[in-house]
């Protein structure tokens, strides 16, 4: 049974599959890509699979262990088909309909939701740009600042750029509102940025925050605390 809530950004389904129903095209995909390693067809919905041609001598002289790995490929193509086709959603299913290898439907739902490769990499570029002038305005939380952060770095992932995490954390220290230039000086001389985590960087940056917010509360309010 499908289920669905205008507080998700999918619907699922009763085994969990996230429903595509033609928005968000990137988180959508992001979420089936573990879906496909855990039941081991990825490659197949990656790269797909050569099927034999019938009337190829070569085909009738094929080995045992040939037929045996196009068996399997076929299985695992099947597998991967059928997780793709429960992942859409009626008015979706449509356009992927008579498709029988699983990487012809991944790649049709991508070119028409995500687009060609020229447009992805001129939306990577762009997205590039973006966490490259990413800046901390100085009504912004530390938590804010992390949720613009991080929404532009899933949104480079999905173009499937890989990012390190050293990078996300120096942009972070370099877009930081002058208020926290004092932790910013404190951690580059004392933390090793290559084997940073960023979930450190972070708990350090909300906690100098707090400590700092109990400094700035007017009078009555700390009297009241």
């Amino acid at each position: 049974m499908t289920t669905t809530s205008s507080n998700t950004m999918f619907a699922t389904s009763s085994n969990q599959i996230p429903i595509f129903n033609g928005k968000l095209y990137e988180y959508w995909s992001a979420q089936m890509e573990p879906i496909f390693i855990s039941q081991d067809p990825w490659d197949i919905v990656q790269d797909g699979y050569e099927s034999p041609q019938e009337d190829d001598e070569d085909s009738k002289k094929r080995s045992g262990k040939q037929t045996k790995e196009y068996k399997e490929n076929a299985k695992q193509n099947a597998s991967a088909l059928r997780v793709i086709q429960q992942a859409v959603s009626k008015s979706i299913y449509p356009r992927i309909y008579g498709i029988k290898k699983a990487k012809e439907a991944w790649d049709v739902l991508r070119e028409q939701f995500q687009g060609s490769e020229k447009t992805i990499s001129i939306r990577r570029q762009s997205l590039w740009q973006q966490f490259d002038n990413l800046m901390m305005k100085e009504t912004d939380t530390i938590k804010d600042f992390h949720l613009r952060v991080a929404k532009t770095v899933n949104q480079i992932k999905a173009t499937g750029d890989v990012m390190e995490e050293r990078k996300i954390v120096e942009r972070i220290l370099r877009s930081l509102s002058s208020k926290f230039e004092h932790i910013v000086a404190v951690i580059e001389e004392t933390k090793d940025l290559a084997n940073l985590p960023m979930c450190e960087l972070m708990g350090s940056l909300v906690a100098h925050e707090q400590r700092m917010s109990r400094f700035t509360k007017p009078p009555l309010e700390q009297a009241f605390s």
